[in-house]
């Protein structure tokens, strides 16, 4: 793969504290790294020049919250909705009747559409989770599928115990023989701890399951109302508590004083009219905050990672910066997956190739313009995969 210069930056945006937001910058991709950043007048020659015009540069967007290995339609539950019907984490289960009714090359395909979805919007990391067959050979299938193509993978057998089936045995399976099945295809295991779904103590056996066969931690917390996800998400080190909607000021305490990111999902928010998640609390005390689309068919069917930034300063409070940068290194941090060689979500020397350059002067614009599409060029592990421009 040849190196290619990438010139006329008119805002760079790199997450690195050294490098900052220089000005009059340039970037080198050689294969799939980030080769060199700093003074477009000191550029070492590379074997392609792409000039972006002034256009403003950053990371690729790090979608660390997904669910795109499913099938099936939920319109006319969104469609109740927003007549007025409350979201419940049962409807869960219509999209695992039809995810187990799919043949895997419709699996492949649907999750193969999304992740084309995102990448043409600046989306070059995601992370996306089982959940949607809830027995042992269909989230086998899943966590294998969702392994071909993403780039993490998070196994969330308990993401509900299906109708008809025991939550204690249910369990067993989860934490036995389910468990052994995926772990080879994953990274990290979740659990939904949540009214209607699992309990303190059922969330606390799987996350300790999990973590004896060596996966990484991450749990669905405080999505429809205040509960033990966060503190369990602190008390067992998970790398990230997503959903954090309603949050108390120990909540919070206690986010900020740990290493567990707050994964924010404001999509999600909007579709199912909770109230907007804490963000400027999160923040101000010292917390990590990352973004993430949360895309799946029910309760948030968006790929769009500049729609939940938009929206994150339109109605979270944060400014556009901390927006931009929740979304990307927030993200990565999410994944521990900022640090090192082939870190995500930063351009520096050594991170994976992944660039996201906007049809606008600078970031503000994503949160001035939303809903605009602003993407002009992706590359993604030094592989341009979308573009506007020549």
């Amino acid at each position: 793969m040849s190196a290619t210069l990438i010139t006329g930056i008119g805002e760079l945006t790199t997450n690195d504290p050294e490098l900052g937001r220089p000005s009059s910058s340039a970037v080198v991709l050689d294969s799939d790294r980030v080769a060199w950043v700093g003074p477009a007048a000191a550029a070492p020659a590379a074997d392609l020049r792409v000039d972006v015009d002034g256009r403003a540069v950053l990371p690729g967007w790090v979608d660390s919250h997904t669910h795109l290995v499913f099938a099936g339609d939920r319109t006319d539950e969104f469609e109740a909705r927003m007549a007025g019907a409350p979201y419940r984490a049962g409807g869960i289960a219509t999209t695992v009747a039809a995810t187990r009714s799919a043949s895997d090359d419709s699996l492949r395909d649907t999750l193969r559409r999304h992740l084309a979805e995102a990448a043409s919007q600046g989306t070059t990391c995601v992370e996306t989770k089982t959940g949607y067959g809830l027995t042992t050979a269909d989230e086998e299938r899943a966590a294998r599928i969702a392994a071909e193509q993403a780039d993490d993978v998070t196994f969330l057998g308990a993401h509900l115990v299906p109708p008809g089936t025991e939550a204690e045995t249910y369990l067993d399976l989860v934490t036995g023989p389910m468990l052994e099945a995926v772990a080879p295809h994953v990274r990290w295991a979740d659990v939904f701890c949540e009214t209607g779904a699992f309990d303190v103590d059922q969330s606390r056996r799987v996350l300790a399951a999990a973590a004896a066969r060596g996966l990484g931690l991450r749990v669905h917390g405080n999505q429809l109302g205040p509960g033990p996800g966060v503190a369990l998400a602190v008390e067992v080190g998970a790398a990230s508590v997503d959903h954090c909607t309603h949050l108390t000021a120990a909540d919070v305490d206690a986010l900020a004083s740990s290493d567990t990111v707050a994964t924010l999902l404001p999509a999600c928010d909007l579709s199912t009219r909770q109230p907007p998640a804490p963000a400027r609390r999160l923040l101000d005390a010292g917390a990590t905050v990352a973004l993430a689309s949360n895309c799946n068919p029910g309760s948030s069917y968006t790929s769009s990672m500049a729609f939940c930034v938009a929206t994150a300063v339109l109605q979270l409070g944060m400014s556009v910066a901390e927006a931009v940068r929740a979304a990307t290194w927030g993200g990565a941090r999410a994944l521990r997956r900022e640090a090192g060689p082939g870190a995500v979500g930063v351009l520096r020397p050594g991170a994976r190739a992944d660039l996201h350059v906007l049809d606008a002067p600078s970031v503000t614009h994503l949160a001035y313009r939303p809903g605009v599409p602003l993407t002009w060029a992706v590359w993604r592990k030094g592989r341009r995969v979308s573009s506007k421009g020549a």
